[in-house]
């Protein structure tokens, strides 16, 4: 059961979306480069572009569409146009490498692609490898003009999808079943690690209400403005910012790059913003800005986190510079973005709060069986918002779930006397930096590539400014230069998964029949 009727009124996330475009029709949507848009706006721009992907693209309702953009409006505009399409989204990082992206463009079995301008050249290497039929291709600044240039042999450019679709009428979306996947979230990394989570139309719109039940009267229909600066290609902005805020009647406020907290600070100077979303290193950042300091947060009231730890420092610092306390939270791909939430303003820091309304958390030992309150085992997690299992992946999926339907989320917690969650490790070797996923694997398979590279080992340690970072342990065949392999890292890997250091070694620690053993460098 949910708090609120959403999963009554609508039978899909399109329908989900589109009364929110009616109801909401004059008030701003989303802000952007100093552009912003109403809900009205956003309605005719993605009712359009819907139009000319069913009806000029050649593809078929079910059809999967990536959608590899940063936060710029294009990004919600594609999004709800492929939901009001009948198609089914794939999120991809506008950040990665072409090795990246071939392995999720593949295995999606996506047909065509929404993408920056600036992944065309990665976009040629993989695209023969895949099935992507149509491509769209956007510029950063093209809601900025009527700007209708592009040109390509066989690409075509957003406005002129748009203008063309504006000619055409929006046909009714074949029926389908609100358990019917309508994203395919990728976990991570590449061949080996990567996982689809098949999350549904359900499942998108039971999280948006949970969310919004757990917020309760700190968030008030039409009347907030909440800065998002996390990747929207995140389950957790998608979910919380495009689609439970949104339902709401409320202002995002799009970051394309938070990481310029210069442009960043500029962004968000002439608004009176209500909420704010981010994680630990970013609101450690933003503190330390002095133009940040002199901002006005009188009408702040609610800023939430997630992704990574939020210390105490950082928590104390965020409430003596804006006098908004920081509501921390966990969830992951699988879960749809939320699983556990602090109430604003009764936060027990050091916990992600309790479990959401009609959410199930049980610790788990190693024999699968429930621990008492204060003992520390797995995270395992059933409820409306989890995923269905893993896209072409059944094995995976059994291994996850549970036969009674709990998901394995491979993180150790304890439940407190209170009722709330501390999470305190993680089973997996997952690493994260800056709030973003890095599987070591990934990183090994890559660095042994290199010329007298032998064995590679990936750990995270401590970073002040990104939580974690990568450090790669190596054996060689002779001297190298370890710049070089970083440097060579680069080509393959996003920014975030390339080693800050590499440290040479006699020999890898190992187990008895030859594993790695991680763990040993950690210490």
């Amino acid at each position: 059961m949910i708090h609120k009727n959403h999963l009554t009124q609508a039978q899909n996330l399109a329908d989900f979306i589109e009364v929110s475009l009616t109801k909401y029709a004059k008030l701003p949507a989303y802000s952007c480069f100093g552009q912003t848009l109403t809900f009205s706006d956003i309605d005719k721009k993605s009712r359009d572009l819907a139009a000319w992907l069913q009806q000029e693209s050649g593809l078929f309702a079910g059809d999967r569409v990536i959608i590899q953009l940063p936060n710029i409006t294009q990004y919600p505009i594609a999004v709800y146009a492929v939901l009001r399409a009948g198609m089914v989204i794939v999120n991809t990082n506008p950040l990665y490498t072409a090795c990246e992206m071939q392995h999720q463009f593949s295995d999606s079995g996506a047909k065509a692609i929404i993408t920056l301008e600036d992944q065309i050249p990665n976009l040629d290497i993989i695209k023969p490898k895949t099935n992507i039929e149509r491509v769209i291709v956007t510029a950063a600044n093209d809601l900025l003009t009527d700007d209708l240039s592009f040109h390509h042999n066989s690409y075509k450019g957003f406005n002129q999808v748009i203008l063309d679709g504006s000619q055409l009428t929006l046909e009714s979306r074949p029926q389908s079943s609100i358990d019917d996947t309508c994203i395919l979230q990728y976990t991570g990394g590449t061949t080996g690690v990567s996982k689809g989570a098949c999350l549904s139309h359900s499942n998108i719109m039971a999280c948006s209400d949970q969310l919004l039940e757990r917020l309760g009267d700190n968030f008030i229909p039409t009347k907030e403005s909440v800065v998002c600066p996390l990747p929207l290609y995140h389950i957790y902005a998608f979910t919380v910012n495009m689609m439970a805020f949104f339902s709401q009647g409320s202002l995002n406020i799009l970051i394309p790059n938070p990481k310029n907290l210069d442009t960043f600070v500029d962004a968000i100077t002439p608004f009176k913003f209500t909420g704010f979303s981010g994680i630990n290193t970013l609101f450690v950042g933003l503190c330390q800005h002095p133009k940040f300091k002199s901002l006005d947060f009188s009408a702040l009231k609610f800023t939430a986190s997630g992704g990574a730890t939020l210390t105490s420092m950082t928590a104390d610092t965020w409430f003596n510079t804006t006098g908004c306390s920081i509501t921390e939270g966990y969830g992951l791909s699988e879960s749809s973005a939320v699983v556990c939430l602090n109430e604003p303003g009764k936060e027990h820091l050091g916990t992600v709060g309790q479990p959401t309304y009609g959410t199930e958390v049980q610790l788990w030992d190693g024999n699968n069986q429930e621990v008492i309150d204060g003992q520390e085992g797995q995270v395992v997690v059933r409820g409306p918002q989890m995923l269905s299992g893993y896209w072409n992946m059944p094995s995976e999926t059994d291994k996850a779930i549970s036969p009674d339907g709990f998901f394995k989320t491979g993180d150790i917690g304890v439940r407190l006397p209170d009722g709330c969650i501390k999470i305190v490790d993680r089973l997996k070797d997952m690493i994260i930096v800056s709030g973003f996923n890095v599987y070591p694997n990934e990183v090994e398979d890559v660095i042994t590539n290199y010329p007298d590279i032998l064995e590679a080992a990936v750990i995270g340690e401590a970073d002040d400014k990104t939580g974690e970072r990568i450090c790669a342990y190596i054996t060689v065949k002779r001297s190298i230069d370890q710049a070089a392999v970083i440097e060579f890292c680069r080509e393959y890997l996003t920014a975030y998964k390339v080693p800050k250091q590499i440290v040479v070694l006699k020999a890898l620690p190992k187990s008895t029949v030859g594993k790695v053993l991680r763990r040993e460098l950690r210490n």
